[in-house]
């Protein structure tokens, strides 16, 4: 079970003042599976902006209440997070609201800069001083201070993308604009949409376009700014085909939500093929197939497609337990809260178990023990990405292979570690099948698109001194 996420950006341009802030809601609820740690929105009010941003999930954030507050807006910006750099803390919410010399500036940011560390230091240097610890507000400061000279707000943005190196999908809004962004590499999705009554949706996955009315146009693609404001939508694309369209296969695999299409691949598609490859390459005889929800469920289907073994629902996951990353330090007694066997599907029969990853294997032991419990005969793990060996830098939380699992164990070792009867990994040379060309897979064969940092290590900037001088890491 994987132990990573993403987060959410969303935005709302209208041309006349309406419901922005309901729809920024409505986006971000269907975004929630990107980032359970925080949320929070911003309207634009005629150019006064307010704001609600919290630690919690979105409902939580935004009772009724405090949803029905918010005034009447043409523009919204919203946000779910995930934090793969900053602490967990009120202060690194976003979206980040800067207010400046040539006016307010709202920004929403999915990835991780490869150049964070490098810029910041620059930018401390120059005397800027920094309230969050993630990466969103060193692209704010970057922005902000290119549109001190530039002559609108997208040049800045232009201009900054000359200087960001690493993964970003950027949501961001002026007093008059609403600008989206996906840097040049197309690291991470976002696409746009069009509502009945012409309004338009910006989303990192256009599930959530569909989830509050607005027909899909299409992907923004890598490099290109899209601006939406009084004149209309102006398209910029002199960072377009600058560098290699690399979008993140664990897209395919985990993180997006299966009813979304990115860049033109259906994500339910990708994860079918991904468990049609795994029953090619590491067949079993077995007498059914189960899938670890959510994102494990495709992947089973696909693997007893293909293989001829039934397809049963052998493990319930309750609904109102997130994702075990919310909990990171009580990851096993997660799982005992989160999922159950069905022992009717199960018991006494060899059971192929399908899972999405294994990454730091602190999951596994326990799900194939409530297997055990509940009477399977056999358990034989099938993942359906490959084995993760080198940290990501561009917005996955694995930021060193020190705890990666498969880095220390074979395929073999790691089955005896968890109790199961064999364990097979989907093959690296076939991912192409689900993403077609042009994708990200550095976190299994090392092969990175930019510049490796020094350091990525999620509480980098959390740290404190010790009384000796020596720098020490500080929460995370």
């Amino acid at each position: 079970m994987s132990l990573h996420e993403e987060c959410g950006v969303f935005g709302v341009y209208s041309p006349e003042p309406g419901d922005a802030a309901r729809l920024c809601y409505y986006g971000l609820c269907a975004l929630q599976h990107r980032g359970q740690e925080s949320c929070g929105i911003v309207v634009n009010d005629d150019g006064l902006f307010v704001s609600r941003k919290d630690i919690g999930l979105v409902h939580e954030v935004f009772p009724r209440e405090a949803l029905f507050s918010f005034p009447r807006a043409s523009m919204a910006v919203g946000h779910t997070r995930y934090g793969t750099t900053g602490a967990a803390s009120r202060d690194n919410c976003q979206p980040i609201e800067i207010n400046h010399q040539k006016g307010r500036l709202a920004i929403a940011h999915n990835g991780n800069l490869s150049n964070a560390a490098e810029l910041r230091s620059r930018l401390e240097l120059t005397g800027a001083i920094f309230h969050t610890t993630s990466d969103t507000e060193t692209i704010a400061y970057i922005v902000t201070r290119e549109r001190l000279t530039a002559p609108s707000i997208e040049e800045a943005v232009s201009r900054a993308m000359d200087i960001l190196e690493g993964a970003y999908s950027l949501v961001l809004m002026s007093p008059r604009k609403l600008i989206c962004v996906r840097d040049p590499h197309g690291f991470r999705p976002l696409c746009y949409g069009k509502r009945p009554d012409g309004t338009y949706v910006i989303a990192s996955e256009s599930s959530a376009l569909r989830a509050v009315g607005a027909d899909p146009v299409r992907d923004v693609d890598p490099g290109e700014i899209l601006i939406f404001g009084p004149d209309g939508i102006l398209s910029r694309r002199e960072h377009c085909g600058r560098c290699p369209r690399r979008i993140c296969v664990f897209e395919y695999i985990y993180f997006a939500r299966p009813d979304s299409v990115l860049d033109g691949v259906p994500v339910h598609a990708a994860r079918i093929r991904a468990g049609e490859v795994l029953a090619e390459t590491h067949p079993v005889s077995a007498d059914v197939v189960i899938g670890v929800p959510d994102s494990g469920l495709d992947a089973a289907l696909g693997y007893s497609r293909r293989s001829g073994i039934p397809y049963g629902i052998g493990l319930i996951k309750n609904k109102y337990v997130g994702r075990t990353f919310i909990a990171p330090d009580s990851r096993a007694d997660q799982v005992q809260i989160k999922l159950a066997a069905v022992e009717e599907a199960v018991s006494d029969r060899r059971v192929v178990l399908v899972d999405d990853s294994i990454v730091r294997g602190t999951t596994g032991e326990h799900i194939v023990g409530l297997l055990r419990k509940a009477g399977a005969r056999e358990v034989h793990m099938r993942v359906s990405a490959p084995p993760f060996l080198w940290p990501c830098y561009y917005g996955t939380d694995i930021d060193s292979s020190d705890d990666l699992i498969a880095c220390h164990h074979s395929p073999d070792e790691i089955a005896r570690m968890f109790g199961a009867d064999s364990l097979g990994f989907f093959p690296p040379d076939r991912l192409r099948e689900l993403a077609g060309e042009g994708f990200c897979s550095a976190c299994f064969d090392g092969r990175y698109p930019t510049r490796r940092p020094e350091s990525a290590r999620k509480g980098r900037y959390e740290q404190r001194l010790s009384v000796s001088g020596r720098e020490k890491e500080g929460p995370t």
